[in-house]
């Protein structure tokens, strides 16, 4: 099967944790499969790219590059990466969607989505036009236009806010029901502390939903 693009994610390990973001948003990034019965209305949009943190944002690849290529470069660069801790994960609103978002001190885990970014960089091809107009409709601060001049995505380096998606845009209105949704369904499953102790190589297959192809245990110091 192809992949049009690959990044790099945080995703949970198998488990509870797991199992809920994979049936809250219909999609089991790991087994590759539909999970659940979830609400499309506030789910579909999330859906595709399955129940992770972003570390890498998915890129296509440079010419010259191979996927065979970017796994080797994965498995050199875990075990230079150390794990992260985390106080724990709280549901937040971020702007008109809601999130799972780390409590604590978030340097390291910043410092280590950013030596990713910076270490596989040179398997990114450079985003499209199109695609640099689709990101500039945002209305980018001049630190996200020179990340994504730099980096080809504006929300990396300073810009770099690491959440896990829940749902798509939503009306004020509905944000308040989802939320009760949303704590009812995680309940007391996110983890505390929240350790990211490895990071998982993901692909979007032929344009549509992204899958779990190898994960990486980190065993730097």
């Amino acid at each position: 099967m192809g992949h049009t693009r690959y990044g790099v994610y945080f995703t949970p390990r198998p488990g509870a944790f797991a199992e809920a973001g994979a049936t809250w948003l219909g999609w089991d990034i790991a087994a590759g499969i539909a999970a659940g019965h979830p609400d499309d209305s506030v789910t579909r949009r999330p859906r595709k790219y399955g129940f992770h943190g972003t570390i890498k944002p998915p890129f296509r690849l440079a010419d010259g590059r191979s996927r065979a290529d970017l796994m080797d470069a994965m498995e050199r660069l875990s075990t230079r990466l150390a794990p992260v801790a985390l106080d724990g994960l709280t549901l937040s609103q971020i702007g008109s969607f809601i999130a799972l978002t780390p409590t604590g001190d978030v340097r390291d885990l910043a410092q280590l989505a950013a030596t990713v970014v910076k270490e596989l960089d040179c398997f990114r091809a450079p985003p499209t036009d199109a695609e640099l107009a689709r990101r500039r409709q945002s209305r980018l601060t001049p630190v996200q236009e020179e990340n994504l001049a730099r980096w080809g995505y504006p929300y990396v380096m300073e810009a770099f806010r690491f959440h896990m998606t829940l749902t798509g845009p939503m009306p004020r209105e509905m944000v308040g029901k989802v939320l009760a949704d949303a704590n009812a369904h995680f309940d007391d499953v996110p983890p505390r502390p929240f350790v990211v102790d490895s990071l998982t190589l993901v692909g979007e297959r032929d344009g549509e939903m992204f899958e779990e192809l190898h994960r990486y245990s980190l065993s730097g110091k």
